[in-house]
């Protein structure tokens, strides 16, 4: 009977992660549209080149203003998307995971708007540059998630009293960014609120490359833990059955989700709904019980990347933040979301 699981390392080695089949398959059909959105996302433009020109231009021939194009202009652009995009999907995922619940999202919970806090306090008060800025944002979301795992802590963790208390730091902290944006200079208040839009306009790659380190280090990290986190959807009962430390392992788990949603917010700004959508879209396309973090990776991947395509090229000649689009779509999916969770045929 053929195996409906693959292993990536070995069972019983310090690195394991066991991929059902049909998730495998899943993946690689998700990785494929990715590599086909960021070939057209290459192509398109002011300037349109052809497939061609564009694989020229990646390995260093053609002519230069092609080169500059698509090496300098828009591969920066098209891979911060991919990489931040798979940052938020698994955040998702392991949110999702942990809270078992849908709706247990980074941003729903009010990570986005601890590392947006951070990154105000330094564009506001410090007048920073964009690694400092990315540090405060980095700051400020691993500082709110210390708070609100300690204020929903009540000898363990309840995913019900964490989606709580994570609302209501939210909506504290969407007050002081406000009073922020209010106190700020006009310039320091529209740098601010650019940012704070999420958009992936101007990216570099001296910009990019500090964030998209970080997150390829903790997406590595999300994957040599996601046989405990597969574990722990089990019950804490079972899993300490198993022998895995459960408290440990779920504050590891998100540690990692704080640090991935907290480098991407730091590069892009806060964009929200692929974090809440990904993982879903995900299990709905393996068909899988629990969840995939490598499905939701290449999920998110592929909307962020779709989102900003759209924001470039829907309402030409106006270019819209990625954050814009992903949040009116985010709002539909939502209201959606809510209204399949009451159907009866659902539960």
């Amino acid at each position: 009977m053929m195996s409906q699981s693959i292993w990536l390392g070995r069972p019983d080695g310090s690195f394991n992660v066991k991929i059902a089949l049909r998730g495998f398959w899943v993946s690689a059909f998700l990785a494929c549209l990715c590599l086909t959105l960021a070939l057209y996302a290459l192509q398109s433009g002011a300037l349109q080149l052809s497939p061609h020109a564009v694989w020229q231009a990646l390995l260093g021939d053609g002519t230069a203003s092609n080169r500059m194009v698509v090496v300098q202009w828009r591969l920066p652009r098209v891979v911060m998307a991919l990489v931040l995009g798979a940052a938020l999907g698994m955040s998702g995922a392991i949110f999702q995971s942990l809270i078992r619940n849908p709706l247990g999202s980074p941003d729903v919970i009010g990570f986005n708007s601890g590392a947006y806090t951070g990154a105000l306090l330094a564009i506001v008060l410090l007048q920073a540059n964009h690694l400092q800025i990315a540090g405060g944002a980095l700051l400020g979301g691993l500082l709110t998630a210390a708070i609100i795992y300690l204020l929903a802590w009540n000898r363990g963790l309840n995913s019900f009293r964490l989606i709580i208390v994570g609302i209501g730091i939210s909506a504290m902290l969407t007050a002081v960014n406000t009073w922020l944006m209010i106190s700020a200079s006009l310039e320091s208040a529209i740098s601010a609120a650019v940012w704070g839009a999420g958009s992936l306009s101007g990216i570099t790659w001296g910009m990019a490359r500090p964030s998209a380190l970080i997150c390829v280090f903790a997406l590595l990290a999300a994957l040599a833990l996601s046989r405990r986190m597969q574990m722990l959807e089990m019950g804490d009962d079972s899993a300490s059955a198993l022998g895995i430390n459960v408290e440990r392992s779920r504050l590891q788990l998100m540690v990692i989700g704080v640090v991935l949603t907290a480098a991407a917010t730091a590069v892009s700004g806060p964009i929200s709904f692929i974090a809440l959508a990904a993982p879903q879209m995900a299990k709905q396309l393996s068909r899988s019980h629990s969840t995939t973090l490598l499905c939701s990776a290449w999920m998110g991947a592929l909307l962020l990347l779709a989102a900003d395509l759209v924001a470039q090229h829907a309402f030409s000649p106006q270019k819209l933040p990625v954050g814009v689009v992903t949040v009116s779509i985010g709002g539909l999916y939502l209201i959606w979301l809510l209204i399949r969770q009451m159907r009866p045929d659902s539960r």
